[in-house]
């Protein structure tokens, strides 16, 4: 097997200079397992075939888990020099198919493999002086420094699974196999299923903040509801078992498919499981670097579309309510299973944490409380959408981890598989993936008719994102008018006949001035670091509205809905795009503007000047740069000594706009006089901020 993996390091426990080594041996085993499993490729090829059309290649995960590392500690201040900006622009983005990730591969000039690997070298050197000079104080918390160093590892032992379900999918001469990554020796028919009962009882789901290891921000909360009683298989639904569907014909069946299911089913034509491999009147079944004869004892991996095929087909033959567990049953699962989590084990208690082969095993092997693997051999789909749990909060380090999926498209899985490490491996687990897509995954049917209960992401409750959706799309309060309504007016004024074939409007928030550019320029282009604030213009362009949730007073919350056909902005949904991006390091496909809108943002950059000296180049000549700022320079943004303004130099007062001029000059004129526009952000109902933006229009030189 590969290295040992390392139990996830407890962190409320231990003198803080033996932590400080532990957290660096489970770093170096992270960082060596990850390079261990890219072992099976086979060439050069192979790393830059796109082995799922809806993911990049895997040069792409090769570089991304360094760049996390980079990116985090860079946006938490614990390093301001990058090693690679280009890399970490490059391998920033683009994980999930989010509808505003582009992966359209006309916009990536990869690197070669070798020089990736020469990048991580670089990055791991990095990463273990940070570890040796960061302050570090026992117990650790997610404020804490060195909770970003814990973060980018864990992100990495995600990327492990992920990236092995990858390769998976490649083409079987781009791998090779490996005495590293054994499939499982035992195989059989397989077992005879049956459902045992479940008692009803209390679940309490969520983590408090002095849980003892680390957790992603959507475990953290509290949600306690009564369970029904029901009953479960006492195994997860195996080959043998999901063939009986294929043969009666379930993937032909419309009827026990859902719309999304039924949908899926005709674009892929699919006939059995992804993983399923035709050999004529046989199958044989492709693990991650081979074919085997078929495993009828090991478990079906299938997406969870096809799980509730089988469950709806399941309920038809037996005429009893079969479907799949919520997250909360599968709770009462593992409490009668009696597993206790990861700092408790003793030995792995399944095939989990690669403490068995690298594949499935036989279904009845790994039994707990009378069921067959609550935890590992494959992950269990749910019928349970994720969301966060009441008290739920963004981890501001990294604030698109969960909230981007919290969209009721992202169906959770729950209990680990055989390569899940760390985090992945313990009972708060939280991960969830469009219904479409395949991980390790398979499933346990249930039978009850207690009706699933789905709380959607109906109303925006984020505080922040919602302050900004209130600030976009809400009321106008003091006579004061639409903030991006006015710059969009003013950019037209600006521009005047000029065709804005077009333009970009870099820290869009929540996207209200995006869509008003659009009423006059061919396209327009939003960038926003925070894929929090990104969500809601992406979502405002697919829909034609938002919902959010503003306080009015202590505990008292008004809810909203807006619409863009109330603001006459319906037609310029077509027009736009949403992006997440960082202002200093864009990736390279975004130039080519006639105006450029950065509005409140200079004195939010880290690196200012920097921003400023790389805009010439992505405007054509004759271009409109319109910038407005309150000039609010703080240090926790800003370092002193990169503010443009607003400070003394040599004893003299040096002025934002003063700064400006000499920044932009000689690639940009200033066009007129500047000018104050003013804004009003509604706090609470009774608590507004009332702030004037100077605004000044800059033309790029010819």
């Amino acid at each position: 097997m590969p290295t040992a993996p390392l139990r996830a390091p407890r962190l409320d426990a231990g003198p803080a200079d033996g932590k400080r080594e532990e957290i660096r041996r489970y770093f170096h085993t992270t960082w060596e397992l990850y390079e261990q499993l890219f072992d099976v490729m086979a060439s050069d090829e192979a790393w830059f075939t796109r082995a799922d059309p809806l993911r990049h290649p895997l040069i792409f995960y090769l570089g991304h888990t360094a760049t996390f590392f980079v990116n985090k500690l860079v946006l938490a201040k614990f390093v301001t020099e990058r090693v690679n900006p280009r890399f970490e622009s490059t391998f920033a983005i683009g994980v999930d198919e989010m509808s505003w990730d582009d992966l359209d591969e006309r916009n990536y000039d990869w690197p070669t493999v070798a020089q990736v690997w020469e990048y991580r070298q670089q990055v791991r050197a990095l990463v273990d002086k940070v570890i040796d000079e960061m302050p570090l104080t026992m117990p650790v918390g997610w404020d804490d420094p060195f909770w970003v160093v814990l973060m980018s590892i864990e992100h990495e032992r995600i990327h492990l699974e992920t990236s092995s379900v990858l390769i998976r999918q490649l083409p079987l001469e781009m791998v090779k196999s490996s005495a590293e990554w054994p499939v499982c020796d035992r195989a059989g028919d397989a077992p005879a299923n049956e459902l045992l009962e479940v008692p009803a009882g209390t679940v309490a789901q969520g983590k408090t903040a002095d849980d003892t290891l680390y957790g992603w921000d959507n475990e953290y909360g509290r949600l306690e509801q009564e369970v029904a009683a029901f009953r479960a298989a006492r195994y997860l639904v195996s080959n043998g078992e999901f063939k009986e569907f294929v043969d009666a014909g379930g993937y032909d069946a419309e009827r026990f498919w859902s719309e999304e299911g039924w949908a899926w089913r005709q674009y892929q034509k699919a006939v059995a499981p992804r993983f399923w491999v035709a050999d004529g009147n046989a199958w044989k079944l492709r693990c991650m670097v081979q074919e085997i004869p078929m495993p009828w004892d090991w478990p079906a991996e299938v997406n969870q579309l096809e799980a509730k095929a089988f469950c709806n087909w399941q309920a038809d033959r037996t005429g009893r309510p079969v479907r799949l567990p919520t997250e909360a049953e599968w709770y009462r699962l593992l409490s009668v299973s009696g597993i206790p989590d990861m700092p408790d084990w003793e030995t792995e208690p399944g095939n989990i944490n690669l403490g068995g082969p690298a594949s499935g095993v036989p279904v009845n092997e790994n039994l707990h409380g009378g069921f067959g693997d609550v935890m590992g051999n494959v992950w269990q789909h749910t019928e349970t959408p994720i969301a966060g749990f009441p008290g739920f909060r963004v981890h501001p380090l990294y604030d698109d981890f969960s909230t981007p999926t919290f969209d009721a498209k992202h169906n959770l899985i729950k209990g680990g598989s055989w390569i899940s490490t760390g985090n992945e491996a313990t009972h708060g687990a939280r991960y969830a993936f469009r219904r479409h897509f395949y991980q390790h995954a398979g499933f346990r049917y249930i039978e009850s008719a207690t009706a699933v209960e789905v709380r959607e992401d109906v109303y925006e409750t984020d505080g922040l994102v919602s302050q900004y959706c209130e600030f976009h799309y809400g009321a106008e309060y003091f006579g004061v008018p639409n903030f991006q309504k006015q710059l969009a007016n003013i950019c037209r004024e600006v521009v005047g006949d000029r065709r804005i074939e077009r333009a970009l409007d870099l820290g869009c928030a929540t996207g209200r001035a995006t869509f008003e550019l659009a009423r006059f320029c061919d396209f327009v282009t939003g960038i926003d670091f925070s894929a929090r604030f990104i969500k809601v213009g992406h979502e405002m362009q697919q829909t034609g509205r938002i919902r959010y949730v503003t306080p009015d007073e202590g505990e008292l919350v008004s809810y909203h809905e807006r619409t863009l056909a109330e603001y006459g902005l319906e037609d310029t949904a077509g027009k736009v795009e949403f992006w997440q991006g960082d202002a200093h390091n864009l990736k390279p496909q975004f130039k080519g503007y006639d105006l450029v809108l950065a509005a409140n943002l200079v004195d939010r950059l880290y690196e200012p000047q920097r921003f400023l000296d790389q805009i010439a180049e992505r405007m054509n000549p004759g271009g409109h740069l319109v910038l407005t700022s309150p000039y609010t320079w703080l240090e926790e943004f800003t370092a002193k000594e990169k503010w443009l303004g607003g400070k003394k130099v040599d004893g003299e007062n040096v002025t934002t706009l003063e700064g400006l001029r000499s920044a932009l000059a000689p690639a940009f004129e200033p066009v007129g006089e500047p000018r104050d526009v003013p804004f009003v952000i509604r706090e609470t109902a009774r608590k507004h901020q009332h702030t004037l933006s100077q605004l000044t229009v800059w033309q790029r030189a010819d």
